[in-house]
Protein backbone atom coordinates (compact mmCIF):
# COMPACT_ATOMS: atom_id res chain seq x y z
CA UNK A 1 0.00 0.00 0.00
CA UNK A 2 3.02 2.19 0.73
CA UNK A 3 4.23 2.35 -2.74
CA UNK A 4 0.83 1.78 -4.66
CA UNK A 5 -0.88 4.48 -6.02
CA UNK A 6 -3.09 5.06 -3.11
CA UNK A 7 -2.01 7.83 -1.21
CA UNK A 8 0.39 7.10 1.66
CA UNK A 9 -0.15 8.25 5.52
CA UNK A 10 1.85 9.21 7.86
CA UNK A 11 3.06 6.87 10.75
CA UNK A 12 1.99 7.87 14.04
CA UNK A 13 4.90 8.27 16.96
CA UNK A 14 3.97 5.11 18.49
CA UNK A 15 4.33 3.50 15.39
CA UNK A 16 7.94 4.90 14.21
CA UNK A 17 10.78 2.90 14.18
CA UNK A 18 13.08 3.30 17.24
CA UNK A 19 16.22 4.60 15.08
CA UNK A 20 19.14 5.36 17.44
CA UNK A 21 20.92 7.51 19.68
CA UNK A 22 24.29 8.07 17.86
CA UNK A 23 24.58 10.30 14.42
CA UNK A 24 25.14 9.06 11.44
CA UNK A 25 28.61 9.71 10.41
CA UNK A 26 28.55 13.08 7.92
CA UNK A 27 31.77 14.72 6.30
CA UNK A 28 32.35 18.00 7.40
CA UNK A 29 33.14 19.64 4.53
CA UNK A 30 30.33 20.71 1.20
CA UNK A 31 31.78 18.46 -1.98
CA UNK A 32 31.62 20.95 -4.32
CA UNK A 33 32.41 24.26 -2.29
CA UNK A 34 34.46 22.88 0.32
CA UNK A 35 32.78 24.70 3.16
CA UNK A 36 31.47 22.98 6.39
CA UNK A 37 27.78 21.12 5.97
CA UNK A 38 27.48 21.28 9.80
CA UNK A 39 27.24 24.05 12.62
CA UNK A 40 27.97 26.65 13.40
CA UNK A 41 27.48 28.94 10.47
CA UNK A 42 28.72 32.58 9.88
CA UNK A 43 27.01 35.07 11.85
CA UNK A 44 24.22 36.87 10.35
CA UNK A 45 23.10 33.21 7.86
CA UNK A 46 20.19 31.41 8.44
CA UNK A 47 19.10 27.69 7.94
CA UNK A 48 16.06 27.19 5.95
CA UNK A 49 14.55 23.38 5.41
CA UNK A 50 12.88 22.10 2.35
CA UNK A 51 11.53 18.70 1.36
CA UNK A 52 10.59 18.37 -2.34
CA UNK A 53 10.63 14.92 -2.96
CA UNK A 54 14.03 12.69 -3.53
CA UNK A 55 16.72 15.49 -1.95
CA UNK A 56 19.65 14.71 -4.30
CA UNK A 57 18.35 16.96 -7.23
CA UNK A 58 16.31 20.01 -4.56
CA UNK A 59 20.39 20.27 -3.27
CA UNK A 60 22.05 20.54 -6.72
CA UNK A 61 19.66 23.57 -7.45
CA UNK A 62 20.27 25.42 -4.14
CA UNK A 63 24.84 25.12 -3.76
CA UNK A 64 24.17 26.91 -7.66
CA UNK A 65 22.44 29.72 -6.18
CA UNK A 66 24.54 32.62 -5.39
CA UNK A 67 23.76 33.94 -1.37
CA UNK A 68 23.82 30.48 -0.32
CA UNK A 69 26.82 29.84 1.85
CA UNK A 70 26.27 25.90 2.17
CA UNK A 71 23.89 23.22 2.13
CA UNK A 72 22.90 19.25 3.08
CA UNK A 73 20.62 16.57 3.20
CA UNK A 74 18.87 14.50 5.95
CA UNK A 75 15.99 13.82 7.29
CA UNK A 76 13.12 16.16 9.56
CA UNK A 77 9.48 16.29 10.00
CA UNK A 78 9.29 12.90 11.64
CA UNK A 79 9.80 10.76 14.70
CA UNK A 80 12.74 8.57 14.82
CA UNK A 81 16.10 9.98 15.89
CA UNK A 82 19.04 9.47 13.86
CA UNK A 83 17.29 7.17 10.92
CA UNK A 84 19.14 5.76 7.97
CA UNK A 85 17.73 6.31 4.46
CA UNK A 86 16.52 2.53 4.67
CA UNK A 87 14.34 3.52 7.42
CA UNK A 88 13.41 6.54 6.25
CA UNK A 89 11.93 4.78 2.47
CA UNK A 90 10.30 1.98 4.56
CA UNK A 91 7.58 5.32 5.76
CA UNK A 92 8.05 4.16 9.02
CA UNK A 93 10.12 7.23 10.38
CA UNK A 94 7.13 10.06 9.81
CA UNK A 95 10.51 12.07 7.78
CA UNK A 96 10.72 13.52 5.08
CA UNK A 97 14.29 14.07 2.98
CA UNK A 98 15.21 17.35 2.83
CA UNK A 99 17.83 19.69 1.73
CA UNK A 100 19.27 22.29 4.55
CA UNK A 101 20.15 25.74 2.89
CA UNK A 102 22.13 27.52 4.80
CA UNK A 103 22.36 31.32 3.21
CA UNK A 104 22.97 35.05 3.54
CA UNK A 105 19.75 37.59 4.05
CA UNK A 106 21.78 40.33 2.83
CA UNK A 107 22.65 38.19 -0.23
CA UNK A 108 19.52 36.44 -1.44
CA UNK A 109 16.14 36.65 0.23
CA UNK A 110 13.37 34.06 0.91
CA UNK A 111 11.32 35.24 -1.93
CA UNK A 112 14.02 33.61 -4.25
CA UNK A 113 14.79 30.92 -2.46
CA UNK A 114 11.06 29.95 -2.31
CA UNK A 115 10.95 30.52 -5.94
CA UNK A 116 12.93 27.98 -6.55
CA UNK A 117 11.37 25.60 -4.09
CA UNK A 118 7.77 26.37 -5.84
CA UNK A 119 9.11 26.32 -9.46
CA UNK A 120 10.81 22.71 -9.10
CA UNK A 121 8.58 19.94 -8.10
CA UNK A 122 4.56 19.59 -7.72
CA UNK A 123 3.58 20.99 -4.60
CA UNK A 124 -0.22 19.37 -5.54
CA UNK A 125 0.87 16.32 -5.62
CA UNK A 126 0.41 14.56 -2.19
CA UNK A 127 2.77 12.19 -0.55
CA UNK A 128 5.01 11.79 -3.78
CA UNK A 129 7.34 13.59 -6.75
CA UNK A 130 6.63 11.61 -9.87
CA UNK A 131 6.66 7.86 -10.16
CA UNK A 132 8.39 8.77 -5.98
CA UNK A 133 5.29 7.27 -3.43
CA UNK A 134 5.93 7.65 -0.21
CA UNK A 135 5.73 10.00 3.07
CA UNK A 136 9.25 10.51 2.78
CA UNK A 137 8.83 12.39 -0.48
CA UNK A 138 6.02 14.71 0.86
CA UNK A 139 6.10 18.60 0.19
CA UNK A 140 7.02 20.66 3.15
CA UNK A 141 8.61 23.51 4.13
CA UNK A 142 10.41 23.66 7.45
CA UNK A 143 11.31 26.94 8.89
CA UNK A 144 13.80 28.23 11.77
CA UNK A 145 12.28 32.30 12.33
CA UNK A 146 9.27 33.30 12.83
CA UNK A 147 9.69 35.46 9.69
CA UNK A 148 10.73 32.68 7.29
CA UNK A 149 7.23 31.23 8.90
CA UNK A 150 5.50 34.26 7.85
CA UNK A 151 7.13 34.59 4.33
CA UNK A 152 6.23 31.02 3.65
CA UNK A 153 2.94 30.77 3.67
CA UNK A 154 2.56 34.00 2.41
CA UNK A 155 4.19 32.70 -0.19
CA UNK A 156 2.28 29.48 -0.57
CA UNK A 157 -0.52 31.28 -1.18
CA UNK A 158 0.32 33.67 -4.01
CA UNK A 159 1.64 30.66 -5.46
CA UNK A 160 -1.66 28.78 -5.14
CA UNK A 161 -3.53 31.57 -6.83
CA UNK A 162 -1.02 31.17 -9.72
CA UNK A 163 -1.57 27.44 -10.15
CA UNK A 164 -5.52 28.10 -10.00
CA UNK A 165 -5.14 30.69 -12.25
CA UNK A 166 -3.56 28.00 -14.96
CA UNK A 167 -5.71 25.30 -13.70
CA UNK A 168 -4.03 23.73 -11.42
CA UNK A 169 -4.87 21.90 -8.05
CA UNK A 170 -4.42 23.06 -4.17
CA UNK A 171 -0.84 22.93 -2.71
CA UNK A 172 -0.26 20.36 -0.26
CA UNK A 173 2.88 21.92 0.92
CA UNK A 174 2.59 22.21 5.10
CA UNK A 175 4.29 24.85 6.53
CA UNK A 176 6.08 24.13 10.04
CA UNK A 177 8.58 25.01 12.51
CA UNK A 178 11.60 22.79 12.21
CA UNK A 179 12.01 20.36 15.44
CA UNK A 180 14.72 17.66 14.70
CA UNK A 181 16.96 17.80 11.93
CA UNK A 182 18.95 14.72 11.05
CA UNK A 183 22.09 14.68 8.43
CA UNK A 184 21.92 12.00 6.06
CA UNK A 185 24.51 9.48 5.64
CA UNK A 186 27.68 10.75 3.42
CA UNK A 187 27.39 8.85 0.30
CA UNK A 188 23.99 11.18 0.15
CA UNK A 189 25.49 14.33 1.05
CA UNK A 190 26.01 16.46 -2.79
CA UNK A 191 25.22 13.13 -4.30
CA UNK A 192 24.72 14.37 -7.78
CA UNK A 193 27.99 16.35 -7.93
CA UNK A 194 29.70 13.23 -6.93
CA UNK A 195 27.44 11.20 -9.26
CA UNK A 196 26.64 13.58 -12.37
CA UNK A 197 24.36 10.94 -14.12
CA UNK A 198 22.61 10.31 -11.18
CA UNK A 199 18.77 10.14 -10.60
CA UNK A 200 17.17 13.45 -10.43
CA UNK A 201 13.30 14.11 -11.57
CA UNK A 202 13.62 18.35 -10.56
CA UNK A 203 12.78 20.57 -12.85
CA UNK A 204 10.90 23.45 -13.68
CA UNK A 205 7.25 22.32 -13.16
CA UNK A 206 3.73 24.53 -13.84
CA UNK A 207 4.02 27.93 -13.88
CA UNK A 208 6.41 30.46 -12.46
CA UNK A 209 6.21 31.39 -9.20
Amino acid sequence: MLFGRQTPTMVSPDEALPGRDRPLEVPETHHVTGRPIVPPWPDEHELLVLGLGCFWGPERIYWQLPGVWTTFVGYAGGYTPNPTYEETCTGRTGHAEVVGVVYDPREIDLESLLAAFWENHDPTQPMGQGNDIGTQYRSIVLTTTDEQRRVAEASRDRYQRKLTENGFGAITTTVEPLDHLYWAEGYHQQYLAKNPRGYCNHGFCQVAY
